[in-house]
């Protein structure tokens, strides 16, 4: 998936290799299309429990945290009993670069891979970063444009992908009445793994985020309707 790492410092060249090595690590631990990833081995059943590294158990156990969390509609474990946390690592990843590059002592930056950001601080032009949500009908058209304003966003949908999120309650039954959902949270990882469940929920997960302390989401479905939770729109306000 493409990456981009903004940040709006003189000296910030090292700061993105160090960001894009740090990504490199990742992609070797948590890709489940590497046959030589950590959770690769792991689901050949090729490590002991006792040799997962810190970063694995850190995971798995958000990933677990989180399916408590929305009545079980977030689950990594497929139906063919092999983990997947895609659904959770890229957030994770991204806050943790964001992370990095905060060290580094520098508080402007954007970083955004597949869809979900983190924003910290004012762009190249002194404002503050904006972020638009896509048309799922229309790719090339913004429908939205939110400033997160330190907070991280994270948008699940099936119009590039295709089907590719899943109700746990209904092994195999895809989502069909929403096509878009975007939460902004605290930071991106809060985002990025409340996005994926509330997703799965269909048309009830505007309603989980919407009951939810601290996100704030916005739905398309697959008549085309919009609806926002109650505090979206503050930020949609420059």
């Amino acid at each position: 998936m493409p990456i981009t790492v903004d940040v709006c410092d003189a000296s910030g060249g090292a700061i993105v290799g160090i960001v894009f090595d740090y990504f490199e690590q990742v992609d070797r631990r948590f890709s489940t299309y590497r046959t030589d990833s950590e959770i690769a081995a792991i689901n050949r059943g090729d490590i002991p429990v006792r040799e997962w590294s810190a970063e694995m158990l850190e995971v798995l156990a958000l990933a677990k945290q989180t399916k408590d969390e929305t009545q079980g509609y977030f689950d990594i474990r497929k139906a063919d009993g092999s983990l997947d946390p895609s659904g959770i690592v890229k957030g994770w990843a991204i806050r943790n670069a964001a992370g990095i590059v905060l060290g580094a002592g520098i508080s402007d930056f954007f970083i955004e891979a597949g869809g979900d950001i983190q924003a910290s601080g004012k762009n190249a032009f002194r404002k503050d970063w904006s972020v638009g949500i896509r048309n799922p009908f229309k790719p090339d058209e913004i429908i939205k444009v939110v400033y997160p304003r330190g907070h991280g966003v994270a948008t699940s949908g099936t119009y590039v992908r295709g089907q590719h999120i899943y109700n746990p309650h209904g092994i195999g039954s895809s989502i069909q009445d929403i096509i878009s959902l975007t939460v902004i949270g605290a930071d991106v990882l809060e985002a990025d793994r409340f996005a994926t469940a509330a997703f799965a929920m269909g048309r009830d997960g505007i309603f989980f985020l919407e009951q939810t302390p601290g996100l704030e989401g916005y739905v398309v479905d697959i008549n085309g309707r919009a609806t926002p939770t109650s505090g979206f729109g503050v930020f949609c306000e420059q």
